[in-house]
């Protein structure tokens, strides 16, 4: 499978300090679909040079498959340590990284810099965390090599001055236009925000449902347990996977266009929901290897 699939299709994306070297192997073996090494707030600002300086030397040793279910979140444009994040960007993308995470993306100029230094092969997924991004919305699902757009839930939060229980009802308009725009933009569906209670399993599946009846099909996880009930959630049941097989076989069996099965017409958006159905039971399934 190749990164770009794997941005595309994964449901899990698991959360490591650049700065923890010794996690990044058990980030990989978690069953997360993606792993994220953070250089963003995961480290603190002290420890930025020395954090990268670990993730080059780590980053190197890292097989093929692995260096292609990894992203870089790095530090937003503006801040001190952005430059220097790009250098090491243009290390990365020469070498599989999948792809980058844009923090506090606002405008198509937060991601410009990050696409030219990252180069054609790795994909960018903006992180939604500010009102100002959420104004910019369209224009970033249509920025460079956007792969996702991304919800930063708690800083959004704290940008909007915002007060949420733990069901986070007033961030629902903002997940919709998240979807929406993902959907003008022919993205794949967007990668919601986290679940902060890291040992709290009924909120991280109260969650996790809303996500996907919301239209999310990913979830950012900062937490090794989170990542099993994540994956669950997001993979087609078995009834889904059955129905998607047989309007497959059905399509095949009349040559294309228009058909109907089980008295109900199948058109052109009905096939794309069993073709992407069946693409997310091909999604790296936990601890396995794209």
């Amino acid at each position: 499978m190749s990164a770009r699939s794997v941005l595309a299709l994964a449901r899990s994306f698991l959360f490591v300090p650049a700065n923890r070297p010794d996690r990044f192997v058990k980030a990989l073996a978690s069953g997360a679909d993606a792993v994220i090494i953070d250089l963003e707030d995961a480290v603190a600002a002290d420890n930025k040079a020395a954090a990268r300086d670990q993730l080059a030397d780590a980053f190197g040793r890292f097989a093929g498959p692995e260096r292609g279910r990894l992203l870089v979140r790095i530090n937003a444009r503006g801040t001190p340590w952005f430059e220097d994040d790009l250098k090491l960007l243009r290390l990365f993308g020469q070498q599989g990284l999948a792809g980058v995470m844009v923090p506090k993306a606002e405008t198509d100029a937060d991601l410009q810099g990050v696409a030219e230094a990252a180069g054609p092969d790795c994909g960018l997924l903006p992180q939604v965390e500010s009102v100002l991004g959420l104004d910019g919305i369209d224009a970033l699902a249509l920025g460079p090599r956007v792969q996702r757009l991304a919800f930063g839930n708690l800083d959004f939060q704290a940008d909007a001055g915002l007060a949420c229980d733990a069901d986070e009802a007033e961030l629902m308009p903002v997940r919709l236009a998240l979807l929406l725009a993902s959907r003008r933009a022919a993205l794949p569906a967007p990668v919601d925000g986290v679940t902060p209670g890291t040992q709290d399993g009924a909120q991280l599946q109260a969650d996790v449902v809303r996500s996907r009846r919301g239209g999310f099909g990913g979830k950012l996880c900062i937490h090794p347990a989170q990542v099993a009930v994540v994956n669950a959630a997001f993979a087609p049941a078995a009834a889904e996977l059955a129905w998607a097989q047989r309007v497959m076989a059905a399509y095949a069996a009349a040559g294309g266009g228009v058909f109907s099965l089980d008295g109900r017409m199948v058109d052109a958006p009905v096939l794309r929901l069993a073709q992407h159905t069946l693409a997310l039971s091909r999604a790296p399934e936990p601890g396995a290897q794209p």
